[in-house]
């Protein structure tokens, strides 16, 4: 094997590599032989077919795989031999071969880079937290009795208003056909809720027990059945009962039907919901905090492939929200050529401090047990009801994505890692300086790591997919 360096451009290597003829006519040879002993061959006893005869029948199957394992093992051992660590698979173009020739390949490859982490005991941070006050707990009480509201009938009869729950029948036509999802009974329907599409709650305001009304609206365009979209629907409704809403106040029966012995144990679990809401974002805040500084303080150079993967993964996140009109308002006036050098700036940053927290791993022995990994699982499959089993089954059926939840695992505890030996110190703040904190600077808010996808490419968000859901007829929900 003779090996010729073409390229050295920093992180870029390329080599010329030739494998003679008569090195892979052995090889080739030496497979045929292998096949000839487990077959038989009609007039031949077993495994001595000759090797003219193996040739022909299986010459050209050999000769793939010879070649495929050739160039395999002979750029590995380049690699190797040269102390090269590549970044990526390496690249592989055949320039020359033909039978009874010599193997020539291109070997292009991208190497990791070299670096030493800096000195993390000298990096200086401020965490900011918020102690729950009785104030906001007050009011996600309050909130909480608000949600378990009970209705009932209006006892003198009159209009229907703004906040009623109209008790209906419903039929809904598009060109004098009824339509799937389009019809229901005994519906509950807030008005002024938004659950139905617009304009139909407003024409039942003052509708009163037994009234039958024609209700006329038109399909959004961006409806999510398209056979219903931009179109025209006539409803036939029947409104049954009026019913209004109770106030439900903040006492131990309130609590008892939330689940709770008492409304001390409700107000201990609120505030204990409320602290583990701001710690989650006070370690939101100085997660961003500590990725600045690492950022500031590493500066080498990453392979290119890696962050021309980074960026079309981002692109590809940001024309989904452009479609969507999701885009970040800073970016609505900004042209594609300057969005893609901003968005590739933040993929050279998101490879560098990916890069960085696994070597720093790496060095550290940091590992994530598959323990760990398991209950990343369970609390995934939570987010699924009545689809969890099929959740588990998929992460344990499927390597690749348990590998997408071990990452943020990896780097969240490399994280916690950096933060022990550095200089933490912690201010009392308003839940206004721990939003601001949280929402960070660009590109602060970018994450080393990947497993997240981004609002407009940008922001980190726990909704993969985030988008408009599609819903039945008359129940186009906002999201």
């Amino acid at each position: 094997m003779q090996v010729t360096e073409t390229r050295n451009e920093g992180l870029s290597r390329e080599f010329t590599v030739r494998i003679e003829a008569r090195d892979i006519a052995k090889k080739v040879d030496s497979r045929l032989s292998e096949i000839g002993k487990g077959i038989t061959v009609p007039g031949f006893r077993p495994g001595k077919a000759p090797l003219s005869l193996l040739q022909k029948r299986y010459g050209k199957s050999v000769m793939g795989e010879v070649l495929e394992a050739a160039v395999g093992d002979s750029s590995s051992q380049a690699m190797a031999e040269r102390g090269l660590t590549p970044a990526m698979q390496p690249r592989i173009e055949i320039t020359n071969f033909a039978e009874g020739a010599d193997l020539e390949y291109k070997l292009q490859v991208e190497l990791m880079p070299e670096f030493e982490p800096a000195d993390f005991s000298k990096i200086a941070l401020e965490r900011v937290t918020v102690k729950v006050a009785d104030r906001e707990i007050d009011e996600a009480l309050t909130r909480i009795a608000q949600q378990n509201r009970q209705t009932e009938t209006v006892a003198k009869a009159r209009k229907a208003k703004q906040g009623d729950v109209a008790v209906i029948d419903f039929v809904g036509r598009v060109d004098g056909k009824e339509f799937d999802g389009g019809a229901g009974k005994d519906f509950h329907l807030e008005l002024g809720s938004g659950r139905f599409i617009p304009g139909f709650e407003e024409q039942l305001v003052g509708a009163k027990p037994g009234d039958k009304v024609t209700v006329n609206v038109t399909f959004p365009a961006d409806y999510g059945s398209s056979d219903l979209a931009g179109k025209d629907a006539e409803f036939a409704v029947e409104v049954k009962e009026l019913r209004e809403y109770v106030e439900s106040p903040i006492d131990e029966a309130l609590a008892g039907t939330m689940g709770f012995e008492n409304l001390k144990a409700l107000r201990d679990a609120v505030r204990g919901n409320l602290e583990s809401e701001y710690n989650a974002l006070s370690r939101t805040a100085l997660k961003r905090k500590l990725l600045d500084k690492l950022a500031e303080l590493h500066d080498f150079d990453v392979p290119n492939g890696m962050i021309d993967a980074e960026f079309e993964a981002i692109w590809g996140q940001f024309e989904q929200a452009r479609t969507q009109g999701q885009i970040d308002e800073d970016d609505i006036d900004k042209s594609d050529d300057d969005l893609r050098a901003e968005y590739r700036k933040i993929a050279e940053r998101r490879v560098r401090l990916g890069l960085l927290l696994a070597d720093v791993g790496r060095r550290n022995n940091v590992q994530v047990s598959q323990e760990e990994v398991n209950r990343a699982i369970v609390a995934e499959a939570q987010r699924y009801p009545g689809h969890q089993r099929e959740v588990v089954e998929h992460y344990r059926n499927n390597p690749q994505s348990q590998a997408e939840l071990r990452a943020p695992l990896f780097e969240n505890k490399v994280t916690d890692f950096i933060l022990e030996m550095a200089k933490v110190t912690e201010r009392a703040g308003t839940m206004e300086d721990l939003l601001k904190a949280e929402q960070g600077e660009q590109p602060a808010k970018e994450s080393a790591g990947k497993g997240k996808k981004a609002k407009a490419a940008k922001a980190e968000t726990d909704k993969p997919g985030a988008g408009k859901k599609k819903v039945s007829a008359t129940k186009a929900k906002k999201d």
